[in-house]
């Protein structure tokens, strides 16, 4: 069968088994075989891949392999100027995401600092894939989902605290000139509405209605949100967030 050389670089090397890091490595495959899958059969998600050479040029994911090729993946941040089409569409900005089952403490966070993220605990596979193939960015912890052929933006969260994955997710896409905070429902992502204290009288206690005169409301599931106590830890959650990102680093994905 024919034969290729790949070398891995930055963090995609996180997908490989240790002993493959860092190195170039022979590969084997059928004939006529397209780069994309060559990458994904060696571990490592497509969307995770922001540039590929071929014997030194840029080449997209279709491109056929057939022995005796050098093949270089790299990640996005480790992008360099070469000439060569993107392997996929820009990034809309801001970004919108769709989040798989693992990872709903994330999406509310995504959603406190006014992402548009859509969770749903228990979304197929398919389903979730089809809302990455309709421009939102796919985030999981399935590498299986991120290699959908559908899935054109997505990202595979290393961290298992919420805290520090919302940290990794800004940091990833460079969010933190984005941030909203607090203008989308954290428990439906519809965005908020400014309410006056007449509109919500009926739904919030009496000593609420004496403390404050500034409310939001969500105009889908009808949630009336006030600065109280939760609002002063958000705000904390959001500071400390925008302060670490770009600066926490790249954890790796645990491989064998």
């Amino acid at each position: 069968m024919p034969e290729a050389t790949f070398r891995f670089y930055g963090p995609l090397n996180d997908f490989l088994p240790r002993r493959k890091r860092q190195r170039a490595q022979r590969h084997t495959f059928p004939a006529r075989a397209s780069v994309k899958d060559r990458i994904e059969a060696l571990g490592v998600p497509h969307p995770e891949v922001d540039l590929i050479l071929v014997d030194g040029q840029p080449v997209g994911f279709n491109r056929l392999l057939f022995g005796g090729e050098r093949v270089s993946v790299y990640p996005k941040f480790c992008r360099l100027e070469a000439p060569g089409p993107p392997l996929r569409p820009p990034l809309p900005r801001p970004p919108t995401f769709v989040l798989d089952g693992h990872l709903g403490q994330l999406a509310t966070y995504l959603r406190m600092l006014g992402f548009d993220t859509e969770y749903h605990n228990h979304a197929a596979d398919a389903v979730l894939a089809r809302k990455a193939a309709a421009g939102r960015v796919l985030l999981t912890r399935d590498r299986g989902l991120l290699k959908r052929g559908e899935v054109v933006h997505g990202y595979y969260v290393r961290q298992t605290s919420p805290r520090l994955q919302l940290v990794e997710v800004v940091d990833r896409f460079d969010l933190a000139p984005l941030v909203r905070p607090f203008t989308r429902c954290l428990a439906c992502n519809s965005s908020l509405q400014p309410a006056s204290p007449e509109e919500v009288a009926d739904r919030v206690p009496p000593a609420v209605l004496q403390e404050y005169r500034q409310f939001v409301r969500c105009p889908d599931c009808d949630g009336v949100f006030w600065a109280g106590s939760h609002y002063d830890r958000m705000q904390r959650l959001v500071d400390e967030v925008l302060a670490s990102a770009g600066g926490a680093g790249m954890p790796q994905v645990q491989s064998s």
